[in-house]
């Protein structure tokens, strides 16, 4: 029913640039609160980024600040992260979802979509 399906990753190279998608169905779109979270080998999954339900207010991970974007099209149920100046260390895979509080009311409780993988290398 629910489902979030992240796409746009891929090898770029230091300094470059990604725009990553987040297509949602199976709940309403626009009622939440997004994040875009990302897990490291080895590490645990973190947040990322954050944006109100309807793309007024933004928050950053301290580590992404100034170089990534998230933003939103309700119209079209899907979130986005624009990346730029990209770093090693940030490949991850990538995943959006809602925020932990709200995830059991929009159906996406213990759900994660695939991820898509960003892997940053020369």
């Amino acid at each position: 029913q629910v489902q979030l399906v992240e796409s746009g990753g891929g090898l770029v190279q230091p300094g470059g640039s990604l725009k990553l998608s987040c297509a949602a169905s199976g709940f309403t779109f626009s009622r939440y609160t997004m994040d875009w979270y990302r897990q490291a080998p080895g590490k645990e999954r973190e947040l990322v980024a954050t944006i109100t339900s309807v793309g007024d207010n933004t928050n950053y991970a301290d580590s992404v600040k100034g170089r990534f974007t998230i933003s939103r099209d309700n119209a079209e149920n899907t979130v986005y992260l624009q990346m730029n100046s990209l770093k090693p260390e940030d490949t991850a895979v990538y995943y959006c979802n809602a925020p932990p509080s709200f995830r059991r009311k929009a159906g996406l409780y213990n759900y994660w979509g695939q991820g898509t993988q960003v892997t940053v290398s020369s």
